[in-house]
This record gives structure tokens, C-alpha cells and sequence, in this order.
């Protein structure tokens, strides 16, 4: 069942209404509930740290310094064909940072691939530079600096997860060379090729959207002057912060440190820079640019309860790439990579497999008749109901 979802604005007015000792009330009985989930820990949340074997400072065109990452394979690294595989290159979403893929690294790595990831300009690592450089083209032009320092040479395969898929598909436009000579594989995670409205970001960059539209823009200004009036909210009590980046970002079970490292990511982006990038996502349209990945093989992969970028964002660029293979998973939410790790890590790696096939065999996959699958993450609902359950045994006992 669709749970509903917080309101930062009405979340306020509701907590002043209640006073300190309901609003502290409410927040314990949020603490519980993160803290039960803590129960629900998986093998695969056992370390959400991952070194990269090397890292790099990538000057942009404009003079941003952007922070890439490089991990260097640990499996085989040539295909059954006996071809090198190509260097897979992550790119994260609005608010967010390279550290969201620390789950894809692991696999792709163990897996025989090179992996390259960075943070957007703005975000995490990276610089921030001037208010006039917080838009999709520049952030495409930024990923081309990335592959010139990073991946100069060989074949690539690009995958995004939100803003980091409109970032690839920027790069499509400004550099096709790059998308029809070297790259054999697309990723669309939880993105949009624009055109519908969206709530751009998580749980933060949705309620500042919010703020923007319903208060104009002189409120969002002066909250990124002043972020602690944000903050004071929020921070007070960490679990509140905790609970609400919970209920934006995922639609099941996650264990508590998956939740923290999100939140982390979230609210340590800078509201200026959230702000400043409002206005690229209002009127960013790349539907023509998918034209440019119609001999590439293409996954689009999306949450059903993805409130930030619902499937009708995804069906838009099923339609526009031709024999692309569309993945939606049920009970999932935006920040998809973290919350059903497992299930994209699988999907990526059939994505390259498929790829590698393809050139093998020289197939064209805007010939492939359209696929679309629903996947029910039926394993994990049955392990975390099963660690719950023990717990609960423990809990008893002791």
C-alpha cells in the first residue's frame, strides 16, 4: 500500500501546534521504528565503505574542481570473446553523492570492471563555483572532463541515477562522437528526459521545491542564506531528520546506516546549491538527445513508488530508445541503488552482458522488440520479515 509522505511546511506548523513534548513524543516513537529496522540488517549493508584504488581532481571547462574516484577490477577483466570490458562509468543525482554507489562498485569491481565515479559540481567532494554553471549542459560537459582524465580511451558504459542520467544525456548532445564511437551500454536509473514536472533531489531538494512554488522564490533565497532556520528543524533531533529522509527516499525495509549515509549526503548539500539548480530542472528537456542512444543497449530502471521521478518519467524514454529493456521494481522508491541493491547490481551486469553479446553477435537493439519487466523484490520482504522475527526471538529470550 502507497504510504503517504511528509510535507516539510506542514511538518512545521503540525510541530509548533503540538509544542516540545508532543513533538519529542512523535519523535521517539520514529526512533523506534528506524531502530527496528536496524533488525532488518542484510548481508549485503554488512560495510557501506568501499576505498577506490585511485583519485583524481578533474578541472571543468569553467575551472570547478570535480573529485573522481577510480576502482580498478579485482575479476577477470576480458569477456568470453576475449574483448576488455568496458570502463562503467557512475554518475549520482541531485543531492547525493558519488558515495550512493558504493554497492555497484563492490559488484561491478568483483565482477571485471573498471569503475569510475565523481561528484557533480556542487555536491560531496567537488567544488561548487559560480550560480551560472548549475545547469544540465555544463554538468554534460563536466562528465566529457571526467572521461578525458579518467577514461580516455576504450569502451564505456554510462549509468545515472537521476540528475546523473541527465547529465549523461547532456553529454549525448553536446558529444555524440562519444555515445556512437565508445559507449556500448546506457543505464537510466530513476531519471527523466524532461518535459513532466518533477520533485527534483530527496527528501531536502523535494521540499525545497516545494518552498520555491508555493512561497516564491525570496523564501528558498533566504533559506540558503540561512540554512540553520532549515537545519534548527531538522537536526534537533536526528531520528525526525533520519525518519524524513526515510520516507522520501525509500518504499521498503533499509537498515538504519543506509538511512544515515543518505541522510548525510542530503543534508550536506549546500541549499545554495539546491537552489541555484531549481531552474535547469524546470526547464530541462533532453527527449531529442535519446536519439542519440538508439544503437546503444539501454536499461531504464525505476522504482513504482518513486515520487521524485515516477515511471511515467522512465516510459517517456522507453519510447524514445528503441529495443531498450525497462525494469520497474514494486515497492522501491528514488534512491533505488541503496534501497534494492541486489536487483540493480543484477540488472546492471545482464545490461553488460547484453551489450557485450550484441557486439558480438553484431546485433542492432533497436531491432530488439520492447521488454518490460515488473519485478516484485519478493527475497528481501521474506529476509527482512525473518530477521525481524528473530530479533523479536532475541529480544524475548534475553
Amino acid at each position: 500500500m502507497a504510504r503517504g509522505r511528509p510535507n516539510l511546511v506542514g511538518l512545521g506548523v503540525s510541530l509548533g501546534a503540538a509544542g516540545a513534548a508532543g513533538a519529542l513524543g512523535a519523535a521517539g516513537l520514529i526512533a523506534d521504528r528506524i531502530r527496528r529496522r536496524e533488525d532488518a540488517q542484510l548481508p549485503e549493508y554488512s560495510s557501506l565503505i568501499e576505498a577506490p584504488s585511485s583519485e583524481l581532481t578533474v578541472i571543468a571547462d569553467d575551472g570547478v574542481t570535480l573529485y573522481v574516484a577510480i576502482d580498478e577490477a579485482t575479476g577477470p577483466t576480458k569477456t568470453a570473446a576475449g574483448h576488455p570490458k568496458p570502463t562503467v562509468v557512475l554518475s549520482h543525482g541531485y543531492c547525493l553523492t558519488s558515495e550512493c554507489w558504493v554497492l555497484q562498485r563492490r559488484a561491478l569491481r568483483r565482477a571485471g570492471y573498471r569503475v569510475v565515479t565523481w561528484d557533480q559540481r556542487g555536491h560531496g567532494r567537488s567544488g561548487m563555483g559560480p550560480k551560472v554553471g548549475y545547469h544540465i549542459d555544463q554538468l554534460g560537459r563536466d562528465l566529457y572532463a571526467v572521461l578525458q582524465a579518467a577514461a580516455p580511451t576504450g569502451d564505456l558504459a554510462l549509468i545515472g541515477h537521476s540528475m546523473g542520467g541527465m547529465t549523461i544525456m547532456a553529454l549525448a548532445e553536446s558529444h555524440p562522437d562519444v555515445i556512437r564511437d565508445r559507449t556500448i551500454a546506457f543505464g537510466a536509473i530513476a531519471t527523466s528526459p524532461g518535459s513532466l514536472p518533477l520533485a527534483n533531489g530527496g527528501f531536502v531538494a523535494a521540499t525545497g521545491k516545494q518552498v520555491l512554488e508555493r512561497l516564491g522564490p525570496s523564501v528558498f533565497t533566504g533559506l540558503s542564506k540561512r540554512p540553520e532556520l532549515l537545519g534548527t528543524l531538522l537536526k534537533a533531533n536526528r531520528d525526525l531528520e533520519e525518519f524524513l529522509v526515510e520516507r522520501y527516499s525509500f518504499a521498503s525495509p533499509v537498515p538504519r546506516s543506509v538511512v544515515r549515509l543518505t541522510a548525510r549526503m542530503l543534508m550536506g548539500t549546500d541549499l545554495a546549491v539546491m537552489s541555484d539548480f531549481v531552474p535547469t530542472f524546470d526547464a530541462y528537456n533532453k527527449i531529442p538527445a535519446l536519439a542519440h542512444f538508439a544503437h546503444i543497449e539501454t536499461l531504464v530502471f525505476n522504482g513504482t513508488q518513486d515520487v521524485l521521478t515516477p515511471p511515467a518519467h522512465s516510459e517517456l524514454i522507453v519510447r524514445g530508445i528503441p529495443g531498450s529493456e525497462h525494469v520497474l521494481i514494486r515497492d522501491a522508491g528514488h534512491v533505488i541503488m541503496l534501497e534494492h541493491p541486489d536487483l540493480l547490481n543484477d540488472q546492471i551486469l545482464a545490461l553488460l552482458d547484453r551489450a557485450e553479446l550484441g557486439r558480438a553477435k553484431h546485433l542492432d537493439p533497436a531491432e530488439k522488440p520492447h521488454v518490460t519487466l515488473h519485478v516484485t523484490p519478493v527475497g528481501k520482504a521474506r529476509r527482512v520479515r525473518d530477521g525481524l522475527r528473530n530479533s523479536r526471538k532475541r529480544e524475548h529470550v534475553s
